[in-house]
């Protein structure tokens, strides 16, 4: 059943690759660490499954919210352990929350470097104005 849905919609690695906005390069790193296994052509081709596009989108998705690519093999792979979605879910909140805390402490850090900046240019426009006088 598994092979008949790899074959159902077959993609090259190139059409993957441009479908998704990556390299093909990119494609073969996840391959090697795990997170996609795409199937192969009777002349030995990688093909993309929709199953295939289902987990890039998942690592796509996780790669823009700052999490590490050993994260998101956890929680991609976490689905095929249970088909249920419940261990991925809980997985996926418990990282979520951790990277929701590391952007409001950036966030913070980022506001105090602001005020900082703002203090420092009210400065040296104050030193350009005094020198001008």
């Amino acid at each position: 059943m598994k092979l008949l849905r790899r074959e159902a919609v077959v993609k090259s690695i190139q059409e993957t690759a441009a479908l998704f906005g990556v390299s093909t390069r990119t494609l073969r790193y996840y391959e090697e660490f795990g997170l996609l296994t795409p199937g192969r052509s009777s002349g030995n081709q990688r093909v993309y499954s929709s199953q295939d596009a289902a987990k890039l989108k998942l690592i796509l998705r996780g790669k823009k919210y700052g999490f590490s690519l050993e994260q998101i093999r956890e929680m991609v792979l976490l689905f095929d352990e249970d088909r249920s979605g419940r261990k991925q879910l809980e997985r996926s909140i418990e990282y979520g929350e951790k990277r929701v805390e590391e952007i409001e402490r950036s966030i913070r850090e980022f506001q105090l470097l602001k005020e900082e900046m703002e203090d420092l240019l009210v400065n040296f426009k104050q030193k350009l104005e005094e020198e001008e006088s």
